[in-house]
């Protein structure tokens, strides 16, 4: 219950400086730049040459139990995502039976009790009838609440305005969108349809789901935000005409409209679709060069505030179908972190600006307690990583359920080699302890 971890470099609230850091008890008691032993039942780990991060606390994940446990479970997801860094995840609704009443989500929260090895949380989610279920929301106990304001994996759209205006009014959490135009996708899709049958190419994909479906949903709910005074939070923005949208220059604490990006929209771009397939695709869709560069550059720019996974795994069977039957989504939470260093090796991402928008950032939106720094009277929730220690992604390293990964045969230059949750080293050079036998991690808790 005692570590001290000697000689990292402590990245943390923009700055990189050479540290111990002591826990105890799972808090992380004191961050100094010299520590001596407290006792002689102390765990020390060298940090040499290593950096130490905050856990990553990844706001969208999808682990899909109960009902879709053949292609992910909340203890394969959570196991992978702490094997990546993620230390705190929030799950999202469209499971089956779906999340939209407070027993279904406290059902799951039980089931993460028992088996997750990260943090967690799960968000509601909206329909267009659940209403009083939103207004049970506990602010201090529940994540959010998740719209699909365009149809995906699941079907939870909710498209009836004025039920759309009541949620915004009456939500006691933050509400955070899927904003796709259900009306232009549908006609897109059509009218590929008509011109190539069963067989629609899946380069098509990012003009079935449209720049333009992506602004005319998120346009609509900035503006419903803006007219109820709804805190709202935009998931996984995927073009550059979105950005026009998020102008605010404030300090995070006091937006009232966010948006974020997934990993995913800045690693790959539409030229990628003839080698990936469907393997690469996601609602939103992956679009063009132009827009993956606008991203990225919005998320140094600080107009974009969060990164995210949108971890959404589905079976190779199920994604090897044809365009149309091929569900969209991928497993991403083992591998968000070694690519974001990777973009940190390219020069396009510093170390301080990853922990920001992977770290910081979503425990500040979502009001999470105590998580997200190393700081003193923190939970020590912590990551070690050597960026000089290349490996490549092949099935064997792959701890998905699903088996596969869209970074197969890629080569990251980083490699995680320990995570800690609540202070317990459950991953160790590149293995599980065997306190990830016993350890489970903890419900997060908001402080509203």
């Amino acid at each position: 219950m005692k570590t001290l971890i000697k000689n990292a470099k402590i990245v943390n609230e923009g700055k990189i400086f050479e540290g111990d850091v002591y826990i105890e008890h799972g808090i992380i008691v004191e961050v100094a730049s010299s520590i001596s032993m407290k006792s002689n039942d102390v765990n020390v780990i060298d940090a040499e040459g290593k950096h130490l991060l905050p856990g990553l606390i990844d706001d969208q994940v999808h682990f899909r139990e109960p009902g879709l446990t053949h292609k992910e479970t909340i203890a394969t997801g959570a196991r992978a995502a702490v094997a990546g860094g993620i230390t705190s995840f929030i799950e999202m609704p469209n499971t089956n039976p779906q999340t939209t009443t407070i027993e279904r989500l406290e059902e799951k929260m039980s089931i993460a009790e028992r088996d997750s090895l990260a943090n967690f949380s799960f968000m509601l989610g909206g329909t267009n009838d659940n209403l009083e279920e939103i207004k049970k929301i506990n602010p201090t106990q529940v994540a959010g609440l998740k719209l699909f304001l365009g149809s995906s994996t699941g079907n939870m759209l909710v498209d009836d305005e004025k039920v759309l205006e009541k949620i915004f009014k009456n939500s006691p959490v933050i509400i955070s969108a899927h904003c796709e135009d259900e009306n232009t996708i549908k006609k897109n899709t059509q009218a590929h349809v008509d011109e190539y049958g069963e067989d629609i190419p899946i380069e098509k994909h990012p003009i079935i789901r449209s720049e333009e479906a992506c602004y005319l949903s998120s346009s609509n709910a900035v503006k419903l935000a803006k007219e109820t005074g709804a805190r709202l939070h935009v998931f996984h923005l995927s073009t550059a005409k979105e950005l026009n949208l998020f102008t605010s220059k404030k300090p995070l604490k006091d937006k009232k409209i966010t948006a974020e990006v997934c990993i995913h929209h800045l690693w790959f771009n539409d030229q990628d679709y003839a080698a990936k397939g469907t393997h690469i695709k996601w609602n939103p869709a992956v679009k063009t060069k132009k827009d993956q560069k606008a991203l990225l550059k919005a998320l140094n720019d600080n107009v974009l505030d969060v990164l995210a996974t949108d971890h959404a795994p589905h079976t190779l069977e199920e994604k090897n179908n044809s365009y149309l039957k091929a569900p969209s989504g991928g497993p991403l939470v083992q591998h968000a972190l070694p690519a974001l260093l990777q973009f940190h090796h390219q020069g396009l991402l510093s170390l301080e600006k990853i922990v920001e928008k992977a770290c910081h950032n979503p425990a500040i939106l979502f009001n999470i307690s105590q998580r997200g720094f190393i700081k003193e009277g923190y939970k020590a929730d912590l990551v070690l990583v050597d960026l000089n220690s290349p490996w490549t992604v092949n099935k064997e390293n792959i701890l998905y359920k699903c088996g596969w990964s869209p970074f197969e045969g890629v080569s990251f230059n980083s490699r995680i080699t320990h995570t800690f949750v609540n202070g317990n080293l459950l991953y160790n050079n590149f293995k599980f302890t065997n306190l990830a036998k016993s350890c489970r991690g903890e419900r997060l808790e908001f402080e509203r």
